[in-house]
């Protein structure tokens, strides 16, 4: 089962997520964004949006996939709770599929914490490992 765990960084915000396959640390990528930000379980499936993507490069598929949830936070004042994520590989690319189920932010309900500005390159890693796969993440705050 996958998790994720918020690393101590001096200016930042820094995570690694781990997961059994790709949907799983997508998954808490997502989530540790959102919990970045927000008090995720808080947080009503309200509305649904859906997020695709593919890339040769699974470090960047993560990566415009990270900097998507950030765009409907800061263009639709969206905030979600889950997501319903498959990573596949077709034809040499990673194909992402996401159904993402929140709301519209409300700074009185879902205790917000602080803004997420980017989400960076710096330390940003996708791997695979022995029991499944590992992120890193580093966002700008």
């Amino acid at each position: 089962m996958g998790s994720y765990e918020f690393i101590d960084h001096t200016a930042d915000v820094l995570w690694q997520a781990t997961g059994n396959d790709l949907a799983e640390v997508f998954t808490q990528c997502a989530l540790a964004l959102q919990e970045t930000q927000i008090s995720v379980e808080k947080v009503e499936e309200k509305q649904e949006v859906v997020i695709t993507g593919e890339n040769k490069n699974i470090e960047y598929l993560l990566f415009d996939f990270l900097d998507d949830l950030l765009l409907y936070k800061d263009r639709d004042q969206l905030v979600f709770h889950s997501f319903q994520i498959t990573v596949t590989e077709k034809e040499g690319k990673f194909v992402l599929n996401c159904i993402a189920k929140g709301e519209v932010l409300d700074v009185k309900k879902h205790d917000p914490r602080v803004d997420v500005k980017a989400i960076t390159m710096h330390e940003f890693s996708v791997k695979k490992v022995s029991d499944g796969w590992k992120a890193q993440v580093l966002v700008d705050i």
